[in-house]
């Protein structure tokens, strides 16, 4: 009877009392009765159940034994058990707010993006912009930016992106107008490797055109053989910067002449 919703205790024995003329045997039914409830209310008790015809009837009342199933109490403020972790405090940038706006390029895909900084110069904000792209990629990136930008003012650590977002590899890609990131797998990979050399103080690739003295004719057959996969790879990277992928196995076709040729399965664009 603690709560403010409770059965009285001849709520139980009037809905036994319904039921028995159906049951060939007596009811398995615990009368609960409230802790100040005197004798002469479960002696009426009993005699009411006798009345209406039931065969059995267990009356328990509140507090009587010194354990029980269920014991409930008031409190002034209810424990909080939900696992919630710490929230972070967002600390937006002033109104006015130093930025560098930084251009790319990727695949012959063109783009800027510019990070706000905090009186520290630690990044606070980015915005990210690709030119002469549809609304999707478009879309996409700012709906990236503007998340990125959240997380680090509620105190992500730019690590725990850098360390999510660097390396992921989908089109475009390939090489890019910076020496230092020769390479991007990503419009995102490139995003954050230039980031955590900017703002992390990590060094950007070493340019393999410069030889390290005193090597051997096995080393330099090796960086030989590795410029020249590099400049092949930079071929085919030129060949399929207007190409469109593959209807049947999605692969990014090649020119063929005045058509396209996917080199994975052989399909072409219309030429034969």
């Amino acid at each position: 009877k603690n709560g403010d919703r409770f059965i009285h205790h001849m709520g139980h024995v009037r809905m036994m009392a319904a039921v028995q003329p159906f049951l060939s045997g007596a009811i398995s039914k615990t009368v609960n009765m409230p802790n100040e409830a005197t004798p002469d209310d479960i002696a009426e008790t009993y005699m009411q159940a006798w009345k209406l015809g039931l065969k059995s009837i267990a009356i328990y009342r509140d507090g009587s034994k010194r354990t029980q199933p269920l014991s409930t109490r008031k409190t002034e403020e209810p424990a909080n058990t939900s696992p919630q972790g710490p929230r972070g405090i967002r600390k937006r940038l002033p109104d006015e707010r130093i930025a560098i706006t930084h251009k790319f390029e990727i695949g012959g895909h063109e783009g800027y993006f510019t990070v706000g900084q905090y009186e520290d110069g630690s990044p606070g904000e980015i915005f990210i912009r690709m030119a002469k792209e549809g609304s999707t990629v478009s879309g996409l990136m700012d709906a990236l930016a503007t998340s990125i930008s959240i997380g680090l003012q509620s105190g992500v650590p730019l690590e725990t992106y850098v360390r999510k977002f660097a390396h992921t590899r989908f089109e475009p890609y390939g090489y890019t107008n910076n020496a230092q990131i020769r390479i991007a797998k990503s419009i995102t990979d490139y995003i954050f490797r230039w980031l955590e050399m900017k703002y992390l103080g990590k060094r950007g690739e070493a340019s393999d055109e410069k030889e390290p003295p005193e090597m051997t004719n096995v080393e330099r057959q090796k960086i030989e053989r590795q410029r020249q996969m590099n400049r092949d790879m930079k071929v085919t990277f030129e060949l399929q910067q207007d190409a469109p992928s593959c209807s049947t196995c999605g692969s990014i076709m090649v020119r063929n002449g005045a058509c396209y040729k996917c080199q994975n399965c052989g399909e072409t664009s219309g030429c034969s």
